[in-house]
């Protein structure tokens, strides 16, 4: 599809500018699902949204199945692993525990038809509008965990905003994540969510104070160092995240979340490396695996070349409020043709403003992320026009 005439953008100060769409499409890329192999790679998913779904924003999630499926074949195709069922699933954000289940199911029978790479996070959500004790919410995550375990799944341990607000000293969270560590059948990956994503977290670990919840953090993966395979850290602080995978044990990966800082994070320097477990690698999908893979053929200087100029977008689509960065990760797949609405599970498409929204097209499209940036015109000619800025 050609469609290159000039669109009218919004900007934040009220005014309406000229844009001229790049001409330039996504390089072709090599789908072969082909594994990466100098460093593990995981892209957080999107869901989409069923459009003709007649459900209230508060209702249970509506999806529409074909074309979530859809999408994580796509990260698969081009050797990501997939995080399924994390917050960029709108998890705790419009996805409730019933729709997760199925979604976990569903992405892991997938995962094995095709041979895809998958974790899945296993939380506490179905624990809505309770003060739940330590004994139910470890019962909460013994429910999640053995779903995700029994689908074949790696497990997630997301941050849970139970034992947030239950928790009254760090020995709480080590004996809830202790318990849990135990029990697991395979080794998880960690997950400490800052409350940039997720203003209920804060104060997790134990401690306001980030350098009193790292020891504790530290404390519990030197518990059990055989049952984590890693930690997944999205704190948005590089520096804190070098010093913290520095200090973890023996053959315990490091996972950033940092969707700042990760091309230097990636990248790594003498002493180590962080692997990867990031939502902006839902729309850089291509882009990013492209990047590793130089990094596979020791080409160091090319992966940040490859990845670099993607950051001033990761921190557009993530500024704050950050939780919301959804809704542009969205959009974006929109205008890529992965999906054929703008529909999100809560209505979430309205989260963010219609000029951030146009900038966050204007930055992908210079980067050339469009496998046809016709399309990605047309697509956003129309979300402006029945906005209200005339085309």
């Amino acid at each position: 599809m050609s469609d290159t005439a000039v669109l009218r953008l919004p900007a934040p100060d009220g005014t309406v500018r000229m844009y001229t769409p790049a001409a330039r499409a996504a390089p072709a890329t090599r789908p072969d699902g082909a594994e990466l192999s100098s460093r593990t790679v995981f892209a957080a998913a999107h869901v989409v949204a069923d459009p003709l779904a007649d459900t209230p924003p508060d209702g249970p999630a509506a999806l529409d199945w074909d074309a979530t499926l859809a999408f994580r074949r796509h990260l698969w195709g081009h050797g990501l692993g997939v995080a399924e069922a994390m917050d960029t699933a709108q998890r705790g954000m419009g996805l409730d525990w019933a729709g997760a289940a199925e979604l976990i199911r569903r992405s892991a029978a997938e995962a094995r038809a095709v041979g895809g790479r998958i974790a899945c996070g296993a939380g506490t959500d179905q624990l809505t509008g309770l003060e739940p004790s330590l004994a139910v919410i470890r019962a909460a995550y013994e429910e999640q965990l053995q779903l995700v375990e029994e689908t074949g799944a790696q497990a997630i341990l997301m941050a849970s905003r139970a034992l947030a607000a239950a928790a009254r000293a760090p020995e709480d969270y080590l004996e809830v994540y202790g318990h849990l560590l135990r029990q697991a059948e395979r080794p998880v990956i960690l997950h400490w969510l800052g409350p940039m994503f997720d203003p209920a977290l804060e104060g997790y670990w134990g401690s306001t104070d980030l350098d009193r919840a790292t020891e504790t953090f530290l404390e519990a993966v030197a518990a059990h160092p055989h049952k984590v395979d890693g930690v997944k850290v999205s704190l948005l602080d590089a520096g804190r995240e070098v010093a913290l995978r520095r200090r973890l044990p023996e053959g315990v990966r490091c996972y950033t979340g940092d969707d700042f800082h990760y091309p230097e994070l990636i990248a790594g320097d003498e002493r180590g490396h962080s692997d990867a477990l990031l939502g902006v690698f839902d729309p850089l999908a291509a882009r990013a695996a492209e990047a590793v893979r130089l990094l596979d053929s020791n080409g160091g200087a090319a992966f940040r070349a490859a990845l670099d100029p993607t950051v001033p977008l990761a921190r557009h689509l993530f500024r704050t409020p950050t939780r919301y960065y959804k809704t542009g990760v969205v959009l974006l797949a929109w205008l890529a043709g992965h999906q054929e609405h703008f529909t999100m599970v809560g209505g979430l498409q309205s989260a963010r403003s219609l000029p951030h929204l146009a900038h966050a097209y204007e930055l992908a499209d210079g980067l050339g992320l469009f496998p046809d940036p016709g399309l990605a015109a047309s697509r956003m000619r129309s979300l402006l026009a029945v906005q209200g800025v005339a085309q």
